[in-house]
């Protein structure tokens, strides 16, 4: 799965085309960003990521979901 956002976004989401899955990042203060993981209905919290640019953040994003993946 790719990730393209920006550490200036306070809000994006990816769908993982192979298993439906969504990725929901949020932040206030677009250096700490909070991840969630599930559907639109219900996702769960799997983890914070901090990051300074958005190759950081991208990187820590497809890090932090191949752990899930490899979690279930």
């Amino acid at each position: 799965m790719k990730f393209d956002m920006s550490i200036e976004d306070n809000f994006a989401s990816f769908i993982d085309e192979k298993t439906g899955k969504s990725v929901f990042v949020d932040s206030f203060d677009n250096e700490e960003f909070e991840v969630r993981i599930g559907t639109v209905l219900e996702s769960q919290s799997v983890g914070s990521i901090t990051a300074h640019s958005a190759e950081e953040l991208n990187s820590k994003l497809a890090d932090l979901y191949q752990k899930f993946q490899g979690e279930k």
